[in-house]
This record gives structure tokens, sequence and C-alpha cells, in this order.
């Protein structure tokens, strides 16, 4: 099984499998990663609003070394997660919070230079994720093999794009349709958000794979990891959207 998810890949699920087989403990079960989940937001907001709260009351430089230590962190604890997934119900936890640290501060960013920005990102975000759900339940939206490699060539072209951006800024170099506002960098926004919402899909048809095949219960935590990559991605997405709207 493929997924765009870096964290809930197709040989990710095939270990978990042969692991199953052999597995005569506790297995995961979607209502376990569903309250780990749940868990992992919560441990995002609260730092989040922290950081928000002193960049209210004392300016963005006040919170800059948190805001780069969590990127940095989490972008570390991610890697780690990934390539070590039975210290996900450390790493997991640990994870959520560093994005957290980084978010909040993004957040107040964007709040700063759009009043009134992230009320809407967020529930435009739950609404995404609600709605997907939905659909993805209802089986509205069945996950082939076609679609799957959809979302992983769209995925990928992003991500190459991003790395793109990234390396030619270094350089002074600005890539006007992707930080931009105006109709075309708009599109583009929305395109990146439509595939960052069918992730959310892929990752649910993760879950229930892997507990089908009997994976550990460690990997609900792992599951729940790779549901906040995405759920995060999707949130700075919205902002940044939104942020382009509002230029326009």
């Amino acid at each position: 099984m493929k997924t765009t998810n870096p964290a809930l890949s197709t040989r990710v699920l095939e270990q978990f499998g042969r692991a199953g087989q052999a597995y005569t403990g506790e297995t995961m079960t979607v209502e376990g990663t569903i309250n780990k989940s749940a868990l992992l937001l919560l441990l995002v907001v609260v730092p989040a609003t922290w950081v928000w709260s002193q960049v209210m009351r004392g300016g963005l430089e006040a919170v800059m070394p948190w805001m780069w230590g969590g990127l940095l962190g989490g972008f570390v604890t991610a890697l780690v997660t990934i390539f070590k997934k039975e210290w996900a119900p450390l790493t997991a936890p640990l994870y959520a919070a560093l994005e957290g640290l980084a978010i909040g501060g993004l957040s107040a960013v964007f709040e700063m230079q759009y009043r009134g920005i992230v009320l809407p990102a967020v529930a435009l975000t739950f609404g995404t994720l609600a709605c997907m759900l939905a659909v993805y339940r209802s089986g509205l939206i069945r996950v082939t093999d076609r679609f799957r490699l959809g979302v992983v060539a769209a995925t990928g072209g992003i991500a190459l794009v991003y790395l793109a951006t990234l390396v030619l800024s270094l350089f002074h170099v600005s890539v006007p349709f992707i930080y931009a506002g105006g109709t075309f960098g708009i599109v583009v926004s929305l395109v990146i958000v439509t595939v960052a919402a069918l992730n959310l899909v892929l990752d649910f048809d993760f879950i229930d794979q892997a507990v089908g095949v009997g994976a550990p219960k460690y990997v609900e935590w792992y599951a729940a990891f790779g549901l906040m990559v995405t759920l995060i991605w999707l949130y700075l997405e919205m902002l940044r959207l939104l942020g382009k709207m509002r230029r326009r």
C-alpha cells in the first residue's frame, strides 16, 4: 500500500503486517488511534497557545528561540520517529509539543500581518478533516492504486517545488507564485490544500489497513503521529491560502 505521508508508507505497512502475523500481544485498534491522536492534538495546542500569548504580550522577538527550536526539534524528532517506529510512544508526544511551539509562533506572525486570520484557518482545517473522514467512511472516495499514485505524484511535485524554493532563497531568488498573492498564487495554494486534504484520506486508509493486519499496540502512536504530520501541513497551507486572499 502506498501513501504520500513518509511516516505511513508502503514498506511500513508491509513491515507491520509481517510483525502482526507473529505478534501475540495486544494489537492496534481504531479507537486507540483516535484517543492518541486527540492527545497529540492537545500537546500541539497547549504550547502553541503559550507561544501565542507570549508574542501578543512581548512581541515576536521574545519567542524566536522557542519557535526555531520547535521547527528544528520537530523535524529531527519526526525523522527519529520514522526510522525508529517502536519509539513512537515517546517521540510522537515530543514531536507534537515541539511542533506546537513552532505553530504558535508562525500563527502569531500571520495574525500580526492579517488580523483575525488564525481562527478561520483552524476552522477550515478541522472542517476539512471532518469532511474528508465523512467522505472516506461513506465510500465516496475509494483508495485505489490509481488514486494513491495520483496523490503520491502531486505531493512529490509539491515537495520538490518547496525544496527548490528553499535552495533558491539561499541565493536571494524568490518564487513569486509560491508566496505572492494574486489569482495564480491563490489557485496554486488551493491545489496544495486539496492535495494535503487527500493525504488525510490515505492516512485514514493506512490506519484501517494497519488495524486489519493486527499491528502491535505501539503503532497507534505511530499512526497518530503520521496523521498529525498531515494535519499540521494542512493548517499551515490554510494560513498561507487565507493570507494570499487577504493580500489580493
